[in-house]
């Protein structure tokens, strides 16, 4: 078991009401567990920056309509080969595309890839859940 340590958070009070009536209707019943959870994640999501081998996935979602915008996503993609395993297009609705790309590899070359796709014209959203498999 591990030990714990107790220490004090200071945060605006708009967003300790919203944590209030989250806990209200949440599973988590703790102010301690929803916070372990938050770091927990947060630290997930943010370790892979640091360098090493990652894998995960990058979310996408983009206007289909802007001219050249799925072109130009193909290209990024052929232009990153050795870290994209696979991709999944889904049609969301007649406008907006969200594309899942499946990564594994260095973490400098997933950053480059993920800027590139959030510069390109008609990009609405980027996203991605990666985690540190080599350090």
């Amino acid at each position: 078991m591990t030990e714990n340590v107790k220490f004090g958070v200071y945060m605006p009070k708009d967003l300790a009401v919203e944590v209030e009536e989250f806990l209200k209707k949440s599973r988590i019943k703790s102010k301690s567990r929803l916070i372990q959870e938050a770091l927990r994640l947060f630290l997930a999501e943010h370790g892979w920056e640091s360098g090493g081998k990652v894998a995960g996935i990058i979310g996408v979602m983009y206007n289909h309509h802007v001219k050249g915008v799925d072109s130009e996503l193909i290209d990024v993609q052929h232009d990153y080969l050795d870290v994209i395993v696979s991709t999944l297009h889904i049609h969301v609705t007649h406008e907006l595309c969200m594309l899942g790309i499946v990564v594994r590899g260095d973490s400098d070359k997933i950053k480059e890839l993920i800027s590139k796709i959030m510069n390109i014209k008609g990009v609405t959203n980027v996203r991605q859940i990666l985690l540190i498999t080599e350090g």
